[in-house]
């Protein structure tokens, strides 16, 4: 069986822009894609904190270092720069792969830079 966990979150991130002309997707920093394990073109569920939308996309790297987080095409329609958002990433995994989980939890302030990286422990949680 696999069962669908959470392999990585960008927490509280901060949507600097919206461009509702370009084709569709997020443009998020190289450098949180990079810590969280994120690669291009890989679908990621976005949940705003400031109005409540939860809507899936895809990634596409922006500046490395910049704290890049803007909504592009239909996206643009669900935030507005200043909106707090949590970017997350799914993985499926048996359950032998579960032992070793460890979901990384990439906390930013305002600006997007990373203030913590956390590699989160399943085994306290485990009834496998």
């Amino acid at each position: 069986m696999l069962r669908c966990m959470l392999r990585c979150k960008v927490h509280r991130a901060t949507v600097t822009e919206s461009n509702l002309e370009y084709e569709g997707s997020l443009t998020l920093d190289s450098l949180l894609m990079e810590k969280a394990g994120m690669l291009p073109y890989e679908q990621v569920l976005i949940s705003n904190l400031n109005n409540g939308e939860r809507f899936g996309t895809y990634v596409i790297p922006g500046e490395y270092g910049s704290g890049v987080v803007c909504l592009n095409g239909p996206t643009a329609r669900k935030g507005v720069p200043g909106d707090r958002v949590i970017i997350f990433c799914y993985e499926y995994l048996t359950d032998d792969e579960l032992k070793d989980y460890q979901p990384a939890i990439i906390k930013v302030d305002g600006s997007n830079h990373i203030t913590e990286v956390v590699r989160d422990s399943y085994s306290s949680g485990k009834r496998l």
